[in-house]
């Protein structure tokens, strides 16, 4: 796969850790860059967004987004990004997912996390797209919130991300 126009690179950012990471890929394989927005955007405090996105993921809710993309049948391949949320997928790009049909697309996920991981992320991002080719997915450690770091993809660190990135998206067969 070449740099191409058919490629979408769809994140939810809340530090910036998984925006970085959705730059390094757009650098090494062109495409289109959306960061998914809600209709109304969380707190900015810690606690508060922890308390709700524990509340919405208790009921299943599916936020209202902003973010609609049009056209969405002309990509081939679409990146979804997303943080690591109360060791799940966060809810805005549940309800990205549920509202997008990616079927047969090519979907590859990439993720930041504090340190723990993709959780069930990946596992959930399969189940909500039964009918595309779903490649393998990319995680890394970005902020940790919690004790105050916030975007720790930069600099020296962020050369060492994107060389991490590179040689997954050659493992993965997209460069």
């Amino acid at each position: 796969m070449s740099k191409s126009g058919n490629i979408l690179i769809i994140y939810l950012t809340r530090t910036n850790n998984t925006k970085a990471v959705a730059e390094i890929i757009q650098d090494k394989v062109g495409g289109r860059l959306v960061a998914l927005e809600k209709e109304n955007p969380y707190p900015e405090n810690y606690q508060q967004i922890v308390a709700q996105v524990d509340r919405e993921n208790e009921e299943g809710y599916l936020p209202p987004l902003k973010t609609k993309i049009e056209n969405l049948e002309a990509y081939d391949t679409v990146f979804v990004g997303f943080p690591t949320w109360d060791m799940q997928m966060p809810p805005p790009m549940k309800s990205f997912l549920t509202e997008n049909d990616l079927s047969g697309k090519t979907v590859i996920p990439f993720n930041t996390n504090a340190g723990y991981g993709v959780g069930q992320g990946f596992e959930q991002l399969k189940r909500l797209c039964p009918n595309s080719k779903i490649l393998e997915g990319f995680s890394v450690e970005g902020g940790y919130e919690k004790r105050g770091v916030f975007l720790a993809i930069k600099g020296d660190r962020e050369e060492k991300v994107a060389k991490k990135v590179e040689n997954w998206l050659r493992d993965i067969g997209v460069l």
